[in-house]
């Protein structure tokens, strides 16, 4: 059950940052050059159109002033997107168009957008697709360069894990905070000032109502603006110890000031809290049957082959009582997933209408069908089990301890890179 987890709309905010703008300039502008990474020029119209689509996507005011405001901000951010392309390239590193296929699909289902909704959403901010495609193709590539770096010492081993465990029982009982980052990194002192302007900048906009994820997908410098910032339940002995306190005095749903921590600025925002080993968990279990369509869709039209497809699927459905049924019922299809997906946290089931329908729908009923690009399901939930969340298990640890080498990894790469290159500006 992959296809259901929780995605952000990081997605789409990373196109818009990477894209020219349907904002107009107030004047022409002959383009100079903004920067030179290792040979490759960064010119001010790179700069401009990447802070004018900020201003699109994040509601910051599309004022000249208000773009000129960003524009350093923009270079150093800039800077570091092409110094990981240029370790992309020299790291041998592609990306399968079936990953960035799989990626635009999965912002789609985040977002509650049909099959080509994205790209239809996004010409009309006047944005070209193949700038997403090259944003994603940039953050695939990153984190396949990270894996590389790290190689064997990127698997934790028995002892790992063991130690994380016990690191976990100890937080029974304890306060977990649900936080999300925007972290601006101050690569050099000397521009500490203009860091600071700029975070207290995006601030403001946050706390007007621009979306924290997609501010954060576009710049943040921690690989969680991936995740649109999103740090999940994190006890507050893994940060600084200001960041920490501002944390500890906050109320849910605030928006913290700059705080000042080794490397640059970190903004977060308080999304809820809990206490450790209190906090309910459901777990479904589930049938399902995917019917796949001759074509798939396209442009979001669904067309007389897959519409037969689907009236076939609501027909043959119609026959199910049980999950008995379902297995029959998916082999009829083709059984071309399978039929059982294992058991499903509830808690990661998206979009939110999905969601919705699986908290509800009685057992061993069939639901209505669930239309995507390439097919089209139905689902049966088997049973319901309510209960404590209990500790991760291995699997999940694992992941956890991943993570957060990745993390360390990429900061300390990017820092590497920064002092090896030759940058002018």
């Amino acid at each position: 059950m992959k296809q259901f987890l929780r995605i952000t709309i990081f997605g789409l905010a990373a196109a818009a940052a990477a894209s020219p703008c349907a904002i107009p300039r107030a004047a022409a502008q002959v383009a100079s050059i903004a920067a030179v990474v290792n040979g490759e020029v960064i010119t001010s119209d790179d700069v401009e159109s990447r802070a004018r689509l900020l201003a699109l996507s994040s509601g910051l005011p599309p004022t000249q002033d208000a773009i000129d405001h960003l524009k350093p901000q923009i270079t150093e951010e800039l800077i570091n997107q092409t110094l990981q392309l240029q370790e992309i390239a020299k790291q041998k590193v592609t990306v399968s168009e079936s990953d960035i296929a799989g990626a635009i699909a999965r912002i789609e289902q985040g977002n509650n957008l049909p099959a080509g909704g994205l790209r239809a959403r996004m010409a009309q901010d006047g944005i070209p697709f193949s700038t997403l495609i090259a944003q994603i193709r940039t953050q695939l590539g990153w984190q396949s360069v990270l894996h590389q770096v790290l190689g064997p010492g990127l698997q934790p081993g028995p002892g790992d894990i063991s130690a994380e465990k016990t690191a976990l029982k100890a937080e029974i009982g304890t306060t977990q905070y649900h936080l999300a980052e925007i972290f601006i990194q101050v690569p050099d002192p000397a521009q500490d000032a203009t860091a600071r302007t700029f975070a207290t900048t995006v601030i403001q906009q946050l706390r007007a109502g621009a979306p924290f994820p997609v501010v954060a997908a576009q710049f943040s410098q921690s690989t969680t603006a991936l995740q649109g910032g999103d740090l999940g339940f994190v006890s507050l002995d893994q940060f600084d110890p200001a960041v920490a306190a501002i944390v500890s005095a906050m109320p849910v749903g605030a928006i913290s000031n700059p705080v000042r921590v080794p490397g640059g600025y970190e903004i977060v925002q308080l999304q809820e809290t809990h206490k450790v080993g209190s906090t309910m968990q459901t777990t479904l279990k589930i049938r399902q049957v995917f019917a796949p369509y001759p074509t798939p869709i396209t442009n979001g039209q669904v067309g007389a082959p897959q519409a037969a497809v689907i009236t076939k699927l609501i027909q043959a459905a119609r026959a199910a009582h049980a999950c008995t049924d379902m297995d029959g019922l998916n082999k009829a299809f083709g059984a071309t997933r399978p039929d059982d997906p294992g058991p499903v946290n509830l808690a990661d089931v998206t979009p939110p209408s999905f969601q919705q329908i699986l908290a509800t729908i009685p057992l061993n009923q069939v639901s209505q069908p669930l239309v995507a690009q390439d097919g089209v399901s139905v689902v049966m939930v088997c049973a319901r089990q309510t209960q404590p969340l209990g500790l991760p298990d291995d699997t999940a640890i694992r992941d956890i301890i991943i993570e957060r080498r990745v993390q360390l990894e990429s900061q300390q790469l990017l820092d590497d890179l920064r002092h090896q290159s030759i940058i002018s500006q």
